[in-house]
């Protein structure tokens, strides 16, 4: 990845929480650039949609299925502090954010699956997962990839 800021190359948004900046720049942002760095990185893949439509936009060529997947496992301390969590009940931030990690990692796999395929916008996507043995669980993310082109 590129710094949009400093313009020095930087490990993938999986290292660090946005694919807009590097973390030392990041750092020294004010609370309302790293929010819009955030979200910049959360909206860069406008063209995608879980129904089988982009509004304002008609599909010209079906391209294919395309598909993201990734295999993750708890460590053995995300499982010691998700169990500890568990006692006081509410959100389990450490599986929730493994989780959110793991989908949008197997959704950007698909988005490079179809840029490969020369689609520009992903339609009907779905996740599925499975758990492969005790603590390993499969995410996949899957859609059809299309070409579209925006109606007058």
């Amino acid at each position: 990845m590129i710094c949009e800021k400093c313009k020095q190359d930087f490990p993938s948004q999986y290292y660090f929480k946005t694919d807009t900046v590097c973390i030392e720049c990041f750092n020294k942002m004010s609370e309302s650039e790293k929010q819009s760095a955030l979200h910049r990185s959360l909206m860069k893949h406008p063209m995608t949609s879980t129904t089988f439509e982009i509004q304002g936009h008609r599909v010209v060529k079906q391209i294919g299925v395309v598909r993201g997947i990734t295999v993750r496992s708890r460590s053995v301390f995300g499982t010691i502090g998700a169990s500890l969590q568990t006692l006081f009940g509410g959100n389990i931030t450490l599986l929730t954010e493994l989780c959110e990690k793991t989908r949008g990692e197997a959704f950007d796999m698909m988005i490079s699956h179809a840029e490969k395929l020369g689609a520009n916008a992903v339609i009907g996507i779905r996740y599925d997962a499975t758990e492969v043995m005790d603590g390993v669980t499969e995410v996949l993310c899957y859609g059809t990839a299309v070409v579209v082109e925006r109606v007058n």
